[in-house]
């Protein structure tokens, strides 16, 4: 039997340790060509986990021999599930882009109960890198992915895929048939020309055009299946996708359909999206599954828009004492908990302690792959972490960026996971002050990047020309410097906090120390749980002197006139 060369799946689940992206993990965005200002097709992904190690996966494009055979390890997991057919031919993937620019992200939905467990060998992770190395268009991979649970079985429960290449970027939501059933119910959507949509954690594709092949694809057992289980009875215009195999609960919305609107809210303030189709009272109310943005997006505008703790609206997670005296935005798990026998809730914000790894893939049809797909890659929070430009035609990945440097259970200061995670937790325990800090380092390093961008391109253009493995060599270059830069300068900012804030403190910019109080509101929250316990007791005031009362002087009497006695004769 004979194997692949390279076993890009097994590596990874030795180096990550994994337990990768679980329920309510994960957050992906997708931006049409027609809505950004460039043309850019552009794809986003959160991969939230707290046992996912954030790391740039890299595999080389490879021939393999007849009859090779590739090992199904579960992302998840780690576990061995089987093996499939190679491909004779692979194409080159850095994390998750390949060289002609098609992206893969997702996030897990979970789905009907009844449909978990189903018999099959390849998981939804291996789905996303196989079709990686196989496919150059998103229609295609579409057809690889759904080829390969028909062919092998499904392995995992309900997920939506976000999968895009220059031109097109499409959503498709894919579930087993449970126990003992080989293969995948599933449905596909290609965005209208000018639209964004998101998903996370939630299926979200609803009705869909039975005859629209251009735009929608679907298994052919996605209507009859239903029906077979008694879940659907209606015509099959009306199916719903997302109402029949994963019905909405008060947690979905509030938890997974929350960041969606969020993302909506932002880019589409004019569609009047208000909170009631999120926070639980308005139970019948559905968001569309994408909507069109008030103005054509940027790069940096979808930085922004992964970057959110429902700053502004009724969900704020900074506004509460949940946040603490210094407004940070996070909240600890479990996200449920009960007080006196009822239960209560944190928010499910996009941005999140939890994340490994996060990307925005931008993806442009005029110019060369390996030139225009760049991985804009950051490890740990979406909110503090650096996005930092990674070409699709790179031929390694920094150093401490690369798998195997480290792991979820071992820390490395050559590991920029570990970097950024000790830079995000001090800023945790010091938001409002700390964050503003992390915010300047990351938009000046950002904006250099970006500024930086269309001069960089131009010299890879023009080195493409006469040999494209030198554009190839200079972007592997350019990648690696701003990699190991990020990397320098996160660990300088960390020291730098350290410095500024050690014991409560605040440094100014004279070096100065300061010990600025807590806002008047904590003050207050110490006061109504602490009662009179730390009260400084008034000290009595002394009392007032009282004038002394004078004895009454009485006036002398005044003497009688004594008689005149005459002399005597």
């Amino acid at each position: 039997m004979i194997r692949p060369l390279t076993k890009f799946l097994p590596a990874l689940a030795v180096s990550a340790g994994l337990v990768a992206p679980a329920a309510l993990a994960c957050t992906s965005l997708l931006v049409n060509k027609g809505a950004t200002t460039d043309g850019s097709t552009l794809i986003t992904y959160a991969a939230d986990s707290h046992e996912l190690y954030g790391e740039l996966y890299y595999t080389p494009a490879r021939r393999n021999a007849p009859g090779a055979l590739r090992d199904i390890v579960e992302w998840d997991t780690g576990k061995f599930l089987g093996r499939i057919k190679e491909a004779p031919v692979t194409y080159t993937v850095v994390g998750n882009m390949n060289e002609h620019q098609l992206s893969i992200s997702e996030s897990t939905f979970t789905g009907r109960k009844e449909l978990e467990g189903p018999a099959g060998i390849v998981d939804y992770g291996s789905l996303i890198y196989v079709a990686l190395e196989r496919a150059k268009t998103a229609r295609e991979a579409i057809k690889v992915m759904t080829d390969l649970v028909a062919e092998y079985g499904y392995a995992s429960t309900g997920e939506s895929f976000s999968i895009a290449d220059p031109k097109e970027a499409w959503i498709l939501e894919m579930i087993g048939k449970g126990t003992g059933k080989k293969g995948a119910v599933w449905v596909a959507r290609r965005l209208p020309e000018g639209y964004l949509s998101a998903h996370a954690n939630q299926a979200r594709i609803r009705q869909f055009p039975l005859t629209d092949a251009e735009n929608t694809l679907y298994s052919p057992d996605v209507i009859s299946f239903a029906r077979e289980k008694g879940w659907f009875t209606g015509a099959d215009k009306d199916f719903s996708f997302a109402d029949t195999y994963h019905p909405l609960d008060f947690e979905s919305v509030r938890f997974a359909e929350a960041r969606v609107w969020s993302i909506f809210r932002r880019a589409a303030p004019s569609a009047g999206l208000g909170p009631d189709y999120v926070d639980g009272s308005a139970p019948t109310k559905r968001l569309p599954l994408w909507v069109k943005p008030d103005k054509k997006l940027a790069v940096q505008d979808v930085m922004g828009l992964m970057r959110d703790h429902f700053e502004g609206t009724p969900l704020d997670m900074t506004k509460d004492v949940g946040a603490g005296p210094y407004a940070a935005p996070y909240r600890w798990r479990p996200m449920t908990w009960e007080v006196d026998g009822k239960k209560y809730l944190h928010e499910r914000a996009i941005s999140t302690q939890q994340t490994g790894f996060s990307f925005v893939a931008q993806m442009r049809a005029w110019m060369p792959g390996p030139i225009g797909g760049v991985l804009w890659f950051g490890v740990d929070d979406t909110s503090t972490t650096v996005y930092t430009p990674m070409y699709a035609g790179i031929r390694t990945t920094p150093k401490n960026l690369a798998t195997g440097v480290a792991s979820r259970g071992e820390f490395s200061w050559d590991s920029s996971f570990w970097v950024f995670n000790w830079v995000s937790n001090q800023a945790y325990a010091r938001w409002s002050d700390m964050s503003v800090d992390v915010q300047k380092v990351q938009g000046e390093l950002e904006g250099q990047f970006l500024a930086d961008q269309a001069d960089i391109e131009k010299a890879a253009l023009e080195l493409y020309k006469s040999s494209p493995e030198q554009a190839r060599t200079y972007l592997t270059e350019y990648s690696t410097q701003q990699g190991d830069k990020v990397h320098a300068r996160w660990r300088k900012l960390g020291e730098q906090l350290l410095v500024k804030y050690i014991d409560g403190n605040v440094r100014d910019e004279q070096g100065k120390v300061n010990h600025p109080k807590y806002p008047d509101a904590w003050y207050r929250h110490i006061v109504r749980d602490t009662g009179s316990r730390l009260a400084i007791p008034e000290e009595p005031k002394p009392a007032e002197a009282k004038p002394q009362a004078q004895p009454e002087v009485k006036p002398a009497p005044k003497a009688e006139p004594k008689p005149t006695v005459a002399p005597a004769p």
